[in-house]
C-alpha cells in the first residue's frame, strides 16, 4: 500500500482517543496521560460515549461525531469493537490507525478469525493500521506519546521496532538510565497491516533518523521487507535481534541440502544479504543501540586497549581474539610519544597497560596520544578500581577530550557504586560505557562487522567470464516429466541431464536394468567403475547399500547387481527399482564439495556450499546464500567455508578451479529462479581435481507450481525478459537490456565521453566524474524499485555503453522520476527515445500511475521527445527548469521517434546530492540522484 500515511501516523494533527477515560489503571487514561503530559501540541479527542468530559477535554460519543479532521485513531476498546470502529474511521478519512486491542491471533482460532473480518473491513480504503496487541507509539520530533508505557524516550536519531511490547518498556528503561535517546519507538503488535518492511521504508526515508535498531520473532512480506532493508542499509545502520533461533524447519528435510539449512541458519542469511547487522541477546541488542547513538561510524577492527591494569586488558584482548582480531601493535611514532608520556615500566605494547597508580592526567596523556595515531580505528579505556585515583575524576579529565571525537570510544569502569558516577559521566556526554571489557568489545565488533558489511555491498562484482547459456526448454521438459511421476522426484540421470541443461558440468552416467547390461555400460564407460540404485524411492542410496565402489571386472559387476537387488528387497521392499546406473570411479578427486538448494518457507529457495561427501553432516561447514548470485556473491559463498584455504591450494594439491566454481553456483542460481518446482536440489559430491570438475551424484525434489514466475524469490531477479535488439540509422545493431552490477565500468567510460554540455543537462551543474558510490548505487539496482535500460554496442570482442534511461519509483508514492542520456557521438540515432520508451512501458506494467522528470529549457530535443511521447510540459514554480509528466494509461508511445527526436539529457530529482556529505539524508533522496 505504501508508505505516504505514515508520516501523517507519526505527525498527527489530531488525534483522536477511542477508549479514553479518566479512571486510574485504565489503557484509555495511560493514553490522554502520555500525550497530555508529554506536551503533544495537536489537538486531542477523547471518545467515549459515557462521558461529557475526559481529562478537562470535551468527549465525543464516536469518531464520525468529532467535527474536525482526524490523522491519527488511537483504539483502546475490546477488540470485538474494532470492526465496527474501523469503519468510523474510514467514513472520516482518518489517515492511520493504532489498535493497542489484544485478544487477535495471539489468542488462537477465534483470534485469528476476528483479525481476518478486520481486514475484510478496511480491504480497499486508505486507511494504515499499526497493531492489534501492540504497546503504541511514540515520535521524539513531533512530542508524540500514543502508547500505554511509564515513560517516553529521549529525543534522538535512532528509531528502534519491535514486536514484543515488554522489550519495547525494558529498552525503554535502560535508554533512560544510559542516556539513549530515540526518535521513534514503534510497537508493531500483530502486523495485520504495517509491517517491518513498512516501517523500515519510511524511516529509511526520514533524514533525522541515523539508524534503526529492530526486535523480530517473525517476519511477513519478505520480499518487500529485503526490498527495503536493501535500500536502507546502504544508508543507516539496521540493527536486528532475530528471536526464536531454532532448526525445526529441517526435521522434515528429504536431502542433505534441507539438513543443513535450517531455519535460522537460513534468517542469518537473508539479514546479512540485506546488509543488516544481527545479534543474538538483548543485552547485545542494547549494547549495539548504545553505540550507534553515541560514536562515530566505526571504520576498522583495530582498538587501542588502554588499561591501569593487567588482568582486564587480558580480558579484552581474549574477546577481541574471539572475533579473530588481535590489538595492532603501535606504530613507532607513537611508541615515541607512548614512551613521553607513560612511566617507564608501562606495558610498551597494546593492551597500552598504564600501570596501576594512574592519575586523571596520565590517562588523559595516554589517550590523546592514541587518538591522533593513525594506526588505531578505536579505543577502549579501562578503569579498575585502586587507592590514587578516583573513578570520577578520571572520566572528568578524559570527557571533554572524547565528546565530540571523529574516532569512537567505548569504556569499562570496573565495579559498583564506587564507580557508578564516573559512568552517569561518560553517559551525560553519549560516550558508551559498559560494565565489563567483553561488552565493551563485543559492541565494537559488531559496529565493525556492520560497517565491513556495508562495504562488501558497495564492491562491484566481476563480469562473468564466458557466456552463459542455457538449455531452459530441455530443462522444462525434465521436471513436467518428474511432475507426472507419484513422487515427483527426477531419477539420478535426470537429475543430471537437468543440471547439464544449465551448463553445470556432470560426469558420464548410464542406466542398466540387468546385470549383463549393466557389464555392456561398465565396458563403453572403462574400469573401475561405480554402480548405484536408480529408483526415485531411494534418496540417501548409500545409507541403505544402494552404492557399489570401486569396480574393476565384469564379475565384481554382476556381484554387485545381485547384492543391491538383494538390499534393496530386504531393506526397502516397498521401493520401485528400475535397475541401476554406472558412472566412473573417480580416484584422484583432490577435493569433495556439496551443493544444493531448498526452499525456505519464508524466504524461498536457498543455494548451499560446503564440504561435501558421506560425512557433509559431520563436517557442518556449509554456507547458505540467497538467490539470485553474481561472481562476487559466489565468491564471497565459498570464502566462509572452511574448506575454501584448501581449494585455494594445500599440501601439494593443486588449487581448485575458482573461477569454474563462481561460474557453477550462478547456474545453479539461475536454476532455481527459472524453476519454483524444484524445492530441493542436492549435488553430492561435487568432485574437484583442479580445473575438471563433476557431479558425481545429484538429486532433485518437485511440486506442483501455479503461481506467477520469480514470485517465489524474495529479491527480484535480473528482469531477463525485457532483453532484445535494435538496428538504428547507419549503426549497428544494439543489445537493449536491464543495467547489471557488472557494468560499472562501461557506466564510468559512458560518462567519461558525455561533453560537458551534456552533463550539466542530465545533473544540472558540472560533475567531473563518477565516484565509486555512485557507480554503485546506479549498477546495483533493485528490480522491483527501479528500472535501467542500457544500450549495449558489441565492437572489437567489446561491450560499449551507448546510452542508459532509467525509472524509480517513489517510495512514498506510486509515482516515479525518470532520467535519461546518450553519448554525445551517438545523438541523432533514436537511442534515447527507444530507451526511454521501454522504461515507459515497463512502468506502466509495474503499477506505476505517473512519472516525472526535470528538463532545462534550453533542452529542447528532451522537451520535443517528452512531448511526442505523451507527456505533458509545465515550469516549476519560482524556478527556471520544466517538469515532464505522464499519467498511465498513456495514449501513443514513441514508436518510431526521429533520430531529432533523441534528447541530449533529462534527469529527475535533485542533482545537487550529489556530492558533499550525505549523512542524514533518506534512503530515497539518494534514490533521487540516480541514473545516467
Amino acid at each position: 500500500m505504501g508508505i505516504e500515511h505514515l508520516h501523517d501516523m507519526f505527525h498527527p494533527d489530531s488525534v483522536a482517543v477511542i477508549g479514553a477515560s479518566d479512571r486510574t489503571q485504565s489503557i484509555g487514561s495511560a493514553i490522554m496521560r502520555n500525550l497530555i503530559e508529554g506536551d503533544f501540541a495537536g489537538r486531542l479527542f477523547p471518545v467515549n460515549p459515557n462521558h461529557k468530559k475526559i481529562w478537562k477535554i470535551k468527549a465525543h460519543r464516536s469518531v464520525e461525531d468529532i467535527d474536525h479532521p482526524v490523522d491519527l485513531a488511537i483504539i483502546a476498546t475490546p477488540i470485538p469493537s474494532v470492526a465496527r470502529i474501523l469503519k468510523e474511521c474510514i467514513k472520516k478519512e482518518v489517515k492511520g490507525a493504532v489498535i493497542l486491542s489484544a485478544g487477535g491471533k495471539e489468542t488462537g482460532d477465534r483470534g485469528r478469525q476476528i483479525e481476518r473480518a478486520i481486514l475484510n473491513d478496511v480491504k480497499g480504503s486508505k486507511l494504515r493500521i499499526i497493531g492489534p496487541n501492540c504497546l503504541g507509539i511514540m515520535c521524539s520530533q513531533s512530542n508524540l506519546n500514543a502508547s500505554f508505557a511509564r515513560h517516553k524516550p529521549l529525543p534522538g536519531n535512532m528509531a528502534f521496532i519491535s514486536q514484543s511490547g515488554a522489550i519495547c518498556t525494558a529498552i525503554l528503561d535502560l535508554s533512560i538510565k544510559e542516556k539513549i535517546g530515540f526518535s521513534h519507538f514503534i510497537s508493531v503488535g500483530s502486523m495485520l497491516d504495517i509491517n517491518f518492511g513498512d516501517l523500515v521504508d519510511y524511516l529509511g526515508n526520514d533524514p533525522r533518523v541515523k539508524s534503526i535498531v529492530m526486535y523480530v520473532e517473525s517476519l511477513t512480506r519478505f520480499r518487500h521487507f529485503m526490498s527495503a532493508a536493501r535500500a536502507v542499509s546502504r544508508m543507516k545502520p539496521i540493527v536486528v535481534l532475530k528471536a526464536g533461533r531454532t532448526d525445526s524447519g529441517a526435521l522434515a528435510a528429504a536431502s542433505h541440502t534441507g539438513a543443513l539449512a535450517g531455519e535460522d541458519a537460513v534468517y542469518d542469511a537473508a539479514l546479512k544479504r540485506a546488509g543488516i547487522l544481527r545479534v543474538k541477546t538483548f543485552e547485545e541488542l542494547f549494547d549495539c543501540a548504545e553505540l550507534l547513538a553515541k560514536q562515530p561510524f566505526v571504520k576498522g577492527p583495530n582498538l587501542a586497549i588502554i588499561t591501569n591494569a593487567g588482568g582486564p586488558g587480558v580480558m579484552a584482548t581474549d574477546a577481541l581474539s574471539d572475533f579473530l582480531f588481535n590489538p595492532v601493535a603501535p606504530e613507532p611514532d607513537t611508541l615515541k610519544e607512548l614512551h613521553h608520556a607513560l612511566p617507564v615500566f608501562w606495558s610498551r605494547g597494546n593492551p597500552i597497560d598504564i600501570l596501576g597508580d594512574a592519575t586523571p592526567e596520565r590517562y588523559r596523556a595516554a589517550v590523546e596520544v592514541c587518538l591522533k595515531a593513525p594506526e588505531f580505528h578505536g579505543l577502549l579505556i579501562i578503569f579498575a578500581p585502586q587507592a590514587v585515583s578516583h573513578p570520577t575524576d578520571v572520566a572528568t579529565a578524559l570527557v571533554d577530550l572524547l565528546k565530540g571525537h571523529r574516532k569512537p570510544v567505548v569504556t569499562t569502569w570496573l565495579g559498583g557504586a564506587h564507580v557508578e558516577e564516573g559512568r552517569e559521566i561518560f553517559n551525560r556526554a553519549g560516550i558508551p560505557t559498559f560494565d565489563t571489557p567483553e561488552r565493551a568489545v563485543r559492541a565494537f565488533m559488531d559496529m565493525h562487522h556492520y560497517s565491513r558489511r556495508i562495504e562488501m555491498l558497495q564492491e562491484i562484482p566481476p563480469k562473468i567470464i564466458g557466456d552463459m547459456h542455457f538449455d531452459k526448454d530441455s530443462a522444462a521438459a525434465i521436471i513436467h516429466d518428474g511432475l507426472k511421476t507419484a513422487s515427483m522426484t527426477l531419477r539420478e540421470t535426470e537429475a543430471k541431464q537437468l543440471l547439464h541443461a544449465y551448463g553445470i558440468p556432470v560426469i558420464n552416467t548410464q542406466t542398466a536394468s540387468s546385470p549383463d547390461e549393466a557389464v555392456e555400460k561398465a565396458n563403453q564407460i572403462g574400469f573401475p567403475v561405480v554402480l548405484k540404485v536408480d529408483s526415485r524411492d531411494v534418496p540417501h542410496k548409500s545409507d541403505n547399500r544402494g552404492v557399489w565402489l570401486d569396480l574393476k571386472s565384469d564379475a565384481e559387476v554382476i556381484h554387485a547387481y545381485g547384492g543391491m537387488m538383494h538390499a534393496m528387497a530386504c531393506l526397502l521392499p516397498e521401493a520401485r527399482i528400475e535397475g541401476v546406473t554406472i558412472q566412473p570411479m573417480i580416484r584422484d578427486a583432490h577435493y569433495e564439495l556439496i551443493l544444493g538448494t531448498k526452499t525456505d518457507r519464508d524466504f524461498g529457495p536457498v543455494i548451499m556450499f560446503g564440504t561435501g561427501g558421506t560425512m557433509t553432516e559431520i563436517h557442518q561447514d556449509r554456507v547458505i546464500a540467497l538467490p539470485p548470485l553474481n561472481r562476487l556473491l559466489a565468491g564471497r559463498m565459498m570464502e566462509e567455508t572452511r574448506i575454501y584455504m584448501a581449494l585455494k591450494g594445500f599440501r601439494g594439491r593443486p588449487a581448485a578451479d575458482l573461477v569454474q566454481l563462481e561460474n557453477i553456483l550462478i547456474r545453479l542460481s539461475q536454476l532455481v529462479i527459472d524453476f519454483p518446482e524444484i524445492t530441493e536440489l542436492d549435488i553430492n559430491p561435487l568432485t574437484v581435481s583442479g580445473d575438471k570438475i563433476w557431479a558425481v551424484d545429484a538429486r532433485v525434489f518437485l511440486k506442483h507450481w501455479d503461481k506467477k514466475p520469480f514470485e517465489h524469490l524474495v529479491i527480484s531477479p535480473y528482469p531477463n525478459q525485457y532483453e532484445s535488439r535494435r538496428e538504428i540509422k547507419d549503426g549497428p545493431e544494439l543489445a537493449i537490456r536491464p543495467i547489471k552490477p557488472e557494468d560499472a565500468s562501461l557506466l564510468d567510460d559512458l560518462f567519461q565521453a558525455l561533453t560537458p554540455r551534456s552533463i550539466y543537462f542530465r545533473f544540472f551543474r558540472p560533475i567531473k566524474r563518477m565516484d565509486h558510490g555512485m557507480l554503485v548505487r546506479f549498477t546495483q539496482i533493485d528490480y522491483d524499485r527501479e528500472i535501467a535500460m542500457v544500450a549495449i554496442m558489441h565492437e572489437d570482442n567489446k561491450e560499449r555503453m551507448l546510452g542508459v534511461a532509467r525509472i524509480i519509483r517513489e517510495t512514498k508514492t506510486n509515482s516515479a522520476e525518470f532520467s535519461v542520456v546518450v553519448e554525445d557521438a551517438w545523438h541523432g540515432r533514436g537511442i534515447g527515445a527507444h530507451l526511454l520508451d521501454r522504461c515507459l512501458v515497463i512502468a506502466e506494467e509495474k503499477g506505476i500511475q505517473n512519472v516525472w522528470g526535470l528538463v532545462l529549457p534550453e533542452n529542447r530535443q528532451m522537451i520535443a521527445l517528452g512531448q511526442k511521447l505523451g507527456m505533458k510540459l509545465s515550469q516549476v514554480p519560482r524556478s527556471n527548469e520544466y517538469e515532464l509528466t505522464m499519467t498511465f494509461p498513456r495514449h501513443g508511445t514513441a514508436g518510431g521517434s526521429t533520430p531529432a527526436e533523441d534528447p541530449v539529457a533529462a534527469r529527475g530529482g535533485d542533482a545537487s546530492r550529489l556530492s558533499g556529505d550525505t549523512k542524514g539524508e533518506s534512503y530515497h533522496e539518494k534514490e533521487n540522484i540516480t541514473g545516467s
